[in-house]
């Protein structure tokens, strides 16, 4: 059934369900989903159908689209305001993992700006050469660029996310895993997901 609400336009079924779909990803999850993920949630095999009813989706005023950036879709509709920061997922820098999808809060936004972070539980002792240890929660900037140097998540060829030490080189950028013995790569399709802005730990 689509929603109706006289101040807002009109749209068929399918946008709603993908409108919905954005918003509940982009405020549970901390970053919208991707074309592929779109698709495969309503089962759309072509790019160009997805593209679409984003661009429908537009047209009504409902998102805002910017080309070549890791975070393309946003809400024109401002967030309802949160007082916890999403827990997107589990990352161990040793290996890549899928971020799984957790329907959890963590309750300390009063820290960061919860309209620009995420946080992530920090899985496994491949961290600890950056002094982030098991069980912690790294706090992300949400943003697409970073500078040489910052502490970086990244997803890997629209799955795989990992933490790693950004250098953008001449021709390439660098990515060094936080986890001296893994070597650094340089990876032709990624996505800067959000700079590390701070650790927390609980020591109960």
């Amino acid at each position: 059934m689509v929603d109706y609400d006289e101040n807002r336009p009109v749209l068929t079924e399918r946008q709603q369900g993908i409108y919905n779909f954005l918003k509940d990803k982009i405020l549970n999850r901390g970053y919208g989903p991707t074309v592929r993920e779109i698709g495969a949630q309503f089962g759309i095999r072509s790019p160009n159908g997805v593209m679409c009813h984003l661009k429908a989706l537009e047209k009504k005023g409902l998102i805002t689209r910017e080309p070549h950036m890791s975070r393309a879709i946003q809400l024109r509709e401002p967030p309802s305001e949160r007082t916890s920061l999403p827990l997107a997922g589990q990352i161990n820098a040793g290996k890549p993992v899928l971020a799984d999808e957790l329907k959890e809060k963590v309750h300390f936004a009063t820290l960061f700006n919860p309209e620009t972070h995420f946080c992530m539980k920090v899985s496994g002792k491949s961290l600890a050469d950056e002094q982030i240890d098991d069980g912690d929660y790294a706090i992300f900037s949400e943003q697409d660029k970073a500078r040489n140097g910052d502490l970086v998540l990244t997803r890997v060829d629209d799955k795989n996310v990992t933490l790693n030490r950004y250098f953008k080189q001449k021709n390439r950028v660098r990515l060094e895993p936080t986890n001296k013995r893994m070597k650094p790569s340089s990876p032709a399709n990624f996505e800067v997901l959000g700079v590390l802005s701070g650790v927390v730990r609980d020591y109960n």
